[in-house]
């Protein structure tokens, strides 16, 4: 229920508690941190769902739910920029 509301603290948690479960996922530390910074419910799908061998058939339709939410995020945040305080009011 954390990773639904809160994946880059899910992710982090679980990076700091089980590193070799995200290791085992990723060959460096470059994916999982951008992932953690750009597309954070996607990397934690893929990182709790990753087994030997890699991701198989229907792990790839969470895989890619994670990633519509994800970019719905960021979508969402884009249309709504005009609302933060002290964003100019000119700009398109």
């Amino acid at each position: 229920m954390l990773g639904g509301v809160f994946p880059r603290l899910a992710l982090f948690i679980a990076w700091v508690a089980r590193p070799k479960m995200v290791d085992a996922a990723f060959d460096s530390w470059i994916w999982p941190l951008l992932g953690l910074i750009f597309l954070p419910f996607t990397t934690l799908i893929y990182v709790i769902l990753w087994q030997a061998g890699g991701l198989s058939g229907f792990d790839w339709f969470w895989v890619a739910l994670a990633a519509l939410l994800d970019i719905g995020h960021w979508s969402a945040s884009w249309t709504q920029r005009r609302q933060v305080p002290g964003y100019p009011s000119n700009a398109y």
